[in-house]
């Protein structure tokens, strides 16, 4: 067993560096006329959410607390244009909902996309699933991929805008709380304990 062990934690290291950092995300608070790495990293969120408009240059103008602040406005927080902990913490939840959107349908259609994206919303309104984002992507055989590993790739511009235009309220599943592929799906219990609703692209959304 040590030797099993042993043998996967480098696997499981590697794993862990791929993961969206908040362990100092209580500590920060950036705001305007601020320089810095941590600016860059928030300026390249905001940008992939196409709210900033601009290279990641490290200083924290008026271009990018403009963004702050209608990124805030997007997600229901105080819009005052400063990124504290609960901004910077609403960004990592992105990040991470964009991975799922990235990991299971990258291939799909935008509309394909938004629709996964809407899918994990009305899983955190909903009292038949856990009320934290990583609650519910790590719930028990949720995802695919988070079984075979493509949650851990990084995310593409088009899946951050995805979950954006998500949480703006555009809801393509119209509700839906489930999605497969019934051409490669292998669990019994999606077929048995879902109703199918309409399809987009290779994904068919269900309640």
């Amino acid at each position: 067993m040590k030797k099993k062990m042993i043998l996967l934690l480098p696997l499981i290291l590697a794993f862990m560096t791929l993961l969206p950092k908040e362990s100092k995300a209580s500590e920060l608070l950036l705001k305007k006329e601020d320089r810095g790495e941590a600016v860059v990293e928030l300026q390249k969120k905001l940008i992939a959410m196409e709210y900033l408009h601009s290279n990641a240059t490290g200083y924290y103008g008026e271009l990018t607390e403009a963004a702050v602040r209608q990124m805030q406005h997007d997600f229901n927080l105080l819009a005052d244009g400063v990124a504290g902990p609960q901004t910077l913490h609403q960004l990592n939840e992105v990040e991470k909902i964009a991975r799922i959107v990235h990991g299971e349908a990258r291939g799909e259609s935008y509309k394909g996309q938004v629709a996964v994206a809407a899918v994990l919303k009305n899983r955190l309104k909903s009292p038949d699933f856990p009320s934290s984002v990583e609650g519910v992507i790590y719930q028990r055989n949720a995802f695919t991929a988070v079984m075979d590993g493509q949650y851990y790739l990084p995310p593409s511009s088009t899946s951050f805008k995805a979950v954006r235009d998500a949480w703006s309220g555009w809801d393509p599943s119209e509700g839906a709380t489930y999605y497969y592929n019934p051409a490669i799906a292998t669990s019994e219990w999606i077929f048995v304990n879902t109703t199918p609703k309409f399809s987009i692209g290779n994904h068919l959304f269900a309640d």
